[in-house]
């Protein structure tokens, strides 16, 4: 009972606390001047449920592995730290682990279609025996990894003396020897074989028996990627999503018409449960955008579409989700509609908080936060590209109006995150009281270009009533007058499930921040 009333003020109050990023680490980091790889650009970032290991894929097609150094440093002392209730002040760390190429280019001779090896997604399954599992997609085929660490196996001597040898041939003897004639079975033609004397000592350079080399286990380890399984030809469009079931049996993956349900355990087929693809293709007006599952009803999934909307469906109502149960939408004003505005709702990605109350979602120009309880809008949206509205025709001409940005959030659900361009990325509050709308760059010194910028204070989530805007309205330029560089983009980013900690993917480079 005592200090009962203490904690949930507590945190309220480190919630209302706006963070202060430090630079971790950089993998990857290019020098002034280098020339960056198509090949090599970061198109996927993942971390896994426990935070203990962080997975990249390419647009070459690997995936890269990554795994965390500090706690298994600690790890011995961290039941300690905790009776003393004292937290770790060691920020987290990560070292390279492994890599493997996840996917090869392909061509599709009957569509006579070029087929890209770049990973779109990347997603960790649940762990079992020591070994890793991950899934990975690129446009058209899912595959299912298996990584694990073997020891290594040798072949034991053999009692030859190998300075004798001759490449794989025989051994050798110094001593001088007359040949004679053999057949092909290595018989020798002279039958009468002779030991003068009786004596039947073993010659010179001759062993009395041969000892045959056998597979001995070593102490050594190494750590082997194999697919598993490889799940493919059941979509017609590019795979954009991929999403595990809380069951840790199934997953769903999505392309731009329809959403498929897969076993894991079984790669010849699949079930479609969302066909949004016409009887006739000129009466399409949406497509879908992401899709995921929630993170802990299995029977749950939302997935976003073009159009800015956010639907739920249940499983348990029909084979074929036709019918969603909730939909999200947030209605523009007709006097403020344009051109461009359909092309700046589409939703480019969607992720559930840990708990399954909210989803986040990212378009064009805001970050928004849903409740899945409340359908009439948003409970929270922040401005990121507020400063681009005057220049979405530039914006449209060069392509950049269709970038896709990722977004993410903490996990306890008290902010939020999203990249931006010139390498950017801001966090925003979003707890109750919460002024934080910190704008950073992905470089080794991640406060040179922040922007702050005064914002109302966040209400609660669980009974806000209308639309909260606030955040980053930036101009087209950055506190030291300089202007945003629309080539560098920073599209994908991570939140560690479990501490302050993001990794953020800029062009080909990992950088890694905490708080």
């Amino acid at each position: 009972m005592n200090g009962g009333g203490e904690g949930p003020a507590t945190s309220v109050a480190a919630a209302t606390v706006p963070l202060d990023w430090k630079f971790s680490q950089v993998f990857g980091e290019r020098t002034a001047g280098e020339e960056v790889q198509e090949v090599d650009i970061i198109s996927a970032i993942e971390f896994d449920r426990t935070g203990d290991h962080l997975a990249t894929g390419d647009r070459g097609g690997r995936v890269v592995l990554f795994e965390r150094t500090d706690a298994k440093e600690n790890g011995a002392h961290r039941k300690d730290l905790e009776r003393m209730d004292y937290s770790m002040s060691k920020h987290p760390e990560f070292r390279y682990k492994t890599e493997f190429q996840s996917h090869e280019p392909e061509f599709d001779y009957l569509k006579s279609l070029e087929i890209e090896e770049k990973i779109n997604k990347i997603r960790w399954c649940q762990t079992a025996n020591g070994a890793l599992f991950l899934l990975s997609t690129n446009d058209k085929t899912i595959k299912f990894w298996k990584v694990q660490e073997k020891k290594v196996k040798k072949l034991s001597e053999m009692n030859v003396d190998q300075s004798k040898s001759l490449g794989n041939g025989p051994v050798v003897d110094s001593t001088p020897e007359i040949s004679k004639p053999y057949l092909a079975n290595g018989v020798c033609k002279d039958n009468h074989i002779s030991f003068p004397g009786n004596d039947t000592s073993i010659p010179a350079g001759v062993f009395a028996s041969l000892r045959m080399p056998v597979v001995v286990t070593s102490p050594e380890t190494s750590l082997l990627a194999r697919c598993r399984r490889v799940y493919a030809h059941a979509h017609d469009y590019h795979i954009n999503s991929i999403s595990n079931n809380s069951d840790g049996e199934t997953f769903i993956s999505a392309d731009d018409l329809r959403i498929n349900l897969w076993n894991l355990e079984i790669s010849s087929q699949s079930f479609n449960i969302v066909d949004v693809k016409p009887t006739n293709m000129e009466d399409l007006t949406e497509v879908i955008t992401s899709a995921e599952f929630h993170p802990t009803h299995c029977n749950t999934l939302a997935y976003s579409s073009s159009k800015g909307s956010i639907r739920l469906i249940d499983l348990r109502q029909s084979a074929l989700c036709d019918n969603h149960s909730k939909l999200f939408e947030e209605h523009e004003a007709a006097c403020s509609r344009s051109f461009f505005t359909e092309i700046i709702a589409s939703i480019s990605d969607i992720k559930f908080a840990k708990n399954g109350r909210h989803i986040l979602s990212r378009d064009y120009m805001t970050l928004k936060l849903w409740d899945i309880n409340m359908d009439s809008g948003p409970v929270a949206s922040f401005p990121v590209h507020e400063y681009l509205r005057p220049k979405l025709c530039d914006m449209y001409e060069n392509d950049s109006i269709f970038d896709k940005f990722e977004c993410c959030l903490s996990g306890d659900g008290a902010r939020v995150a999203t990249g931006s361009y010139s390498n950017l990325f801001q966090v925003f509050g979003c707890s109750e009281g919460s002024t934080e709308a910190t704008t950073l760059e992905a470089s080794k010194n991640p406060m040179r270009r922040q922007v702050q910028t005064p914002s109302r204070p966040a209400r609660s989530l669980g009974n806000l009533p209308r639309v909260l805007r606030r955040g980053a309205d930036n101009s087209g330029a950055d506190t030291n007058g300089n202007g945003f560089d629309f080539t560098t983009k920073l599209l994908h980013l991570a939140w560690h499930p479990t501490e302050n900690s993001l990794a953020c993917a800029a062009s080909n480079s990992l950088y890694m921040y905490y708080a």
